[in-house]
């Protein structure tokens, strides 16, 4: 069902401007993370589960617990940078792979909003990356693609 998920949360944030997904209408901290391809040079957008942490995020290349990491994490490894747009607003990010104990505690903070990343990680045999992002930039009002 995850691809099918997906879909509908994309056409619920395009359809809303970026202000709802299904996982807000369940209470969980959602976040569309819009990432420059590594090949393509195209922005992707995703809905992801965000963790809120210090003033930014934090968000796992789970891939629902998938052998293959996420194509969103293995672009936003490569940029470094992203953009996160919540309720509306769109905020530019930094963006960085947390390693060692800094990954593991951060883990420990992911599994308590979303405790079912334990069952990714049962899944699997890659380490789930996690990722730090915080802002680079200003808020400013989420803008519809052109395309």
């Amino acid at each position: 069902m995850a691809p099918a998920v997906v879909r509908v949360d994309k056409g619920l944030y395009r359809l809303s401007g970026g202000r709802v997904a299904l996982m807000s209408m369940t209470g969980l901290p959602d976040l569309t993370l819009t990432v420059v391809g590594r090949r393509s040079g195209q922005p992707r957008s995703v809905p992801l589960l965000g963790v809120p942490h210090g003033t930014g995020w934090l968000v796992a290349g789970s891939n629902w617990g998938g052998d293959t990491m996420p194509a969103w994490a293995t672009n936003l490894d490569a940029a470094g940078e992203a953009i996160v747009t919540r309720r509306g607003r769109d905020t530019p990010m930094s963006a960085r792979r947390a390693h060692g104990s800094e990954r593991d505690e951060l883990w420990a903070v992911m599994l308590r909003t979303w405790p079912n990343f334990a069952r990714y990680a049962e899944r699997t045999t890659r380490e789930i990356p996690v990722f730090v992002l915080t802002p680079s930039g200003s808020s400013v009002p989420h803008r519809r693609p052109t395309t």
